[in-house]
């Protein structure tokens, strides 16, 4: 009986042994897991505690170390610990890029090193990367992403606009004219600067020629040297708008776009409050500029275009807008309605690139039948700047850097109608306590009779 005991109790010191080391193997195995395998989820409302992917793409193409100096005090009379709001929000970052590290100076306990840097406001942030640098005043994705997005371009990307023919200005202030799309650009590493053949008779070759709607026609001279341009590998963003090409139909034959006369016009604007005019992209191509795109597009008092068959250029349809509409050829006045004789039906393209091998590199070419859809009174609307800026993006060779563009916080109200505050009101005040009554007076009424 007491070699049976001595047994039973080697098997079980045996066997708890082995539970131990199994446990702690586990335990160490799953330490090790968790500092080499980091998982988390974002559950809030539009992701907003986590980085875009983007952001994201964004820092796995940053190659090298990036260092960030927060000149901040301890506590802010307005915000209070500014360190630990900016620490948290670069923490996201570091999780992507190890090689982040991120310094706090106190601009009151060092005011040499503040001053020295140039440092004006109490959170002030100064990025450094490969010998260049950026200032930030506030703190936010789309300001510090964008930050980086200038850093990683090795110099200013030039852009040419075509001026004196009433084109649109980037830097212009009314409806029509370009001037937020314009500042976007230069919040993301872009210069634009007015071009006039009455100041310069050849258009350089360096940048990226824009010809935003011109509203006069251009001289003989002046399109034949746009036509040089695009023989020496220039790179061209052309905006038209519905009527005359201006003067610039030899460039339409050049690249193989045929311009169908009339307006795109859309049910579906309708249905969203939006004049008829407004064309809606909603189908976009397989290119670089629409890769991952599905945001909705507006392209008022859009036109369509048609790319011809050539060996010279390859052309991929960017966006086609209206899939439920059609070109409209009579007058926009009164009842619109499809005619199937004269009108066109949609879906209807409204953006085209072109690319080609030319000088020993891919020349790219963009040309879209609406200089509206980036104009400062609709550049607003769905998914217009982000589309604007990848096309400037990829005419200028840097499609590796995509717009990044504020998250909003989506609309969390509930709004109710008079019936259905009416039915709520009815069943929380009435038909719930009534619920509540006759269930008790069963219950008694069962008790009794038990």
């Amino acid at each position: 009986m007491a070699l049976f005991n001595k047994t039973l109790w080697l098997r079980s010191r045996w066997q708890n042994s082995v539970f131990i080391a199994l446990f702690l193997a586990l335990t160490g195995m799953l330490g090790y897991l968790a500092q080499e395998f980091r998982t988390q989820w974002d559950f809030s409302q539009n992701s907003r505690n986590s980085l875009s992917q983007a952001s994201t793409d964004l820092l796995k193409k940053l190659d090298g170390p990036l260092h960030v100096t927060v000149y901040a005090t301890q506590q802010d009379l307005q915000l209070g610990d500014i360190r630990g709001i900016i620490g948290n929000f670069i923490s996201v970052y570091q999780r992507i890029k190890p090689d982040l590290t991120l310094d706090f100076i106190d601009p009151v306990k060092q005011p040499q090193e503040a001053q020295s840097a140039g440092i004006r406001l109490n959170g002030e942030i100064v990025i450094h990367y490969n010998d260049r640098k950026e200032r930030l005043t506030s703190i936010n994705e789309q300001a510090f992403s964008n930050a980086l997005v200038r850093l990683a371009r090795t110099g200013k990307k030039q852009l040419l606009e075509l001026s004196g023919h009433g084109e649109r200005k980037m830097d212009g202030i009314s409806q029509r004219d370009l001037g937020n799309f314009g500042k976007k650009l230069r919040e993301t590493g872009f210069d634009s600067k007015p071009f006039s053949f009455t100041e310069q008779s050849e258009i350089p070759g360096t940048g990226v020629l824009v010809i935003a709607s011109p509203q006069a026609d251009l001289l003989e001279g002046e399109v034949k040297q746009i036509l040089d341009y695009l023989a020496r590998g220039g790179n061209l963003l052309w905006l038209v708008d519905t009527g005359s090409l201006n003067g610039l139909l030899p460039l339409a034959e050049r690249l193989g776009i045929m311009f169908t006369p009339g307006t795109i016009v859309d049910p579906q604007a309708d249905k969203l409050r939006l004049p008829i005019t407004f064309a809606l992209g909603t189908l976009y191509g397989a290119h670089a500029v629409t890769e991952n795109f599905d945001y909705l597009t507006v392209f008022p008092l859009a036109r369509q275009l048609i790319p011809e068959e050539n060996s010279d250029w390859h052309s991929v349809i960017l966006t086609e807008a209206a899939p439920e509409g059609w070109v409209e050829t009579g007058p926009l006045e009164g009842k619109i309605t499809f005619d199937k004789e004269n009108d066109v039906a949609g879906p209807i393209a409204v953006a085209v690139a072109l690319s080609r091998e030319a000088e020993d590199r891919e020349q790219r070419i963009i040309v879209a039948g609406s200089g509206h859809f980036l104009a400062n009174g609709y550049l607003g609307n769905g998914g217009n700047l982000d589309l604007g800026i990848n096309m400037i993006n990829w005419l200028a060779g840097d499609e590796a850097f995509i717009p990044i563009q504020p998250r909003v916080t989506r609309d969390s109200r509930l709004a109710l109608n008079e019936l259905q505050l009416t039915l709520i009101a009815t069943g929380f005040l009435i038909l719930l306590p009534l619920v509540f009554l006759i269930s008790g007076i069963a219950i008694s009424w069962y008790r009794k009779r038990r």
